[in-house]
């Protein structure tokens, strides 16, 4: 196993968990704006892009990774109705049950019970969409 990819799941399940974001109350409080909203999700996501900010202006000036490799190809500009649909049954799952993958999985290897259905699902729906791509190949 990689140290290096040990040590950032670590640090993210840390974060997550110091954060409250394997709390689905957290979440969902976020999303809440009619009652008692809470802004600590907003607080942990301003605080990744400014981490992320800096990451880039220091990786934008490098031709290749520090630890060898290669920069991933750039995502592509193509919004199409599987993005628009993927996007919304990730929002619909997020605000009904208050995980997104990351946190989810924390909490399940945290041992948090009702995570366990959420990770199922998520997992069978992975599985599906991967098989069903696997089938719709020309190189099939």
């Amino acid at each position: 196993m990689n140290p290096l990819a040990l040590l950032g799941g670590a640090l993210f399940g840390a974060g997550v968990c110091i954060s409250g974001m394997v709390k689905p109350s957290k979440v969902l409080g976020f999303l809440d704006f009619a009652s008692s909203w809470d802004p600590t999700l907003l607080v942990v996501m301003a605080s990744a892009l400014a981490v992320m900010i800096v990451a880039w202006r220091i990786v934008a000036h490098r031709r290749s990774p520090l630890l060898g490799g290669s920069y991933p190809e750039p995502p592509s500009p193509l919004v199409d109705a599987r993005l628009i649909v993927g996007a919304a049954v990730f929002g619909i799952g997020w605000g009904l049950s208050g995980y997104c993958p990351g946190p989810a999985l924390v909490a399940v290897v945290a041992g948090v019970p009702a995570t366990f259905v959420f990770v199922a699902t998520m997992l069978a729906g992975m599985f599906a969409i991967e098989s069903r791509e696997q089938a719709t190949r020309p190189d099939a």
